[in-house]
């Protein structure tokens, strides 16, 4: 199914989106404007958007902690992104929620979890709901190289094709688990071959390049609709970054950086868009600035908002 040469360019804007968003979330950490940490996605932006664009609107996202891509992928308006980082009242939830925990149900993004792993579950319970609802909606979760060492992993790929969920599980394989590289952790060459014990249909592919991911989502998309069951797609990627904003960990110095930012998922989209005949490096560079202004609008929106009130410290609780 081709992607409409619009919703390419529509690719690129949010590509942009969430590099500025992550990096003006950098800068306002900081300088002390939240408190926490937050995890950055850069150069991860082909993955979340390959996947995304494969999926319905009904279809249901949740991601880690690193979750800022996946919910700007799925459309999640950034200046309520960044007034929930800032603890903002005018936040996704009321500033309850924070870098870690934010969701936006309405737009099929059911949220981010500080636990690793820990919401692996959740997506399986989420795709038998949509199973015995038979909404013939799909389920995404996201999840790192390190949250496919724990047992809850394993459970759920267990049941998900022994009940054939329509589950899609995305292993973002940025190479490091905090400071852990994924050699010195994972026994196996591949994060995918973990998936072949269980009768799961798994695929390693390159997660920097956008067509690649967005190919293997839509075959795992078609696979979960005609109700054969869940697909594990290994996207192996990099971070740029440190771990998060108060922890060191795994990133590139040295020979290391320069080999990573040669792979940057952004130039390699917008050539791939030019040689097309979609996009001229004038629109390119339109299309840039365009995003670094609505990331600068939503920061100051954030900082401009005011903190919950006390009161709403008994508001969305259950008891």
């Amino acid at each position: 199914m081709p992607l409409p040469a619009e919703q390419q360019i529509e690719v690129l804007r949010r590509m942009w989106l969430i590099r500025f968003f992550e990096e003006k979330a950098i800068q306002l950490y900081g300088a002390g404007h939240f408190r926490g940490s937050t995890h950055p996605y850069i150069a991860q932006e082909a993955t979340a958007l390959g996947v995304t664009t494969a999926l319905e609107p009904s279809d249901l996202v949740l991601a880690t902690y690193r979750g800022h891509g996946a919910a700007i992928a799925k459309g999640v308006d950034p200046k309520r992104m960044m007034a929930e980082l800032l603890g903002k009242a005018t936040g996704l939830c009321k500033g309850k929620g924070g870098s870690m925990h934010m969701s936006a149900v309405d737009q099929g993004f059911l949220g981010s979890n500080a636990i690793v792993a820990g919401h692996i579950a959740l997506a399986g319970g989420v795709a038998l709901a949509q199973q015995l609802d038979g909404s013939n909606a799909v389920t995404v979760c996201f999840f790192g190289d390190g949250a496919s060492c724990e047992g809850v992993f394993y459970e759920t790929c267990n049941m998900a094709v022994l009940w054939k969920l329509p589950l899609i599980f995305v292993c973002e394989n940025n190479e490091f688990a905090i400071s852990t590289h994924y050699h010195d952790s994972i026994s196996v060459p591949d994060i995918a071959m973990r998936g072949l014990g269980f009768g799961l249909p798994s695929v390693t592919i390159d997660g920097r390049d956008f067509f690649a991911v967005r190919e293997a989502a839509l075959e795992a998309a078609d696979r979960a609709r005609r109700g054969e069951g869940p697909t594990l797609i290994e996207a192996k990627t990099v971070r740029w970054t440190r771990h998060s904003a108060v922890a060191a960990g795994g990133y590139g110095s040295g020979a290391d950086a320069d080999r990573w930012k040669k792979t940057d998922p952004i130039p390699r989209y917008i050539l791939e868009l030019m040689q097309r005949g979609l996009l001229t490096e004038e629109t390119a560079a339109q299309i840039e600035q365009a995003a670094g202004q609505e990331i600068e609008a939503a920061a100051q929106f954030a900082l401009d908002s005011p903190y919950p009130p006390a009161e709403a410290l008994y508001e969305d609780v259950f008891a």
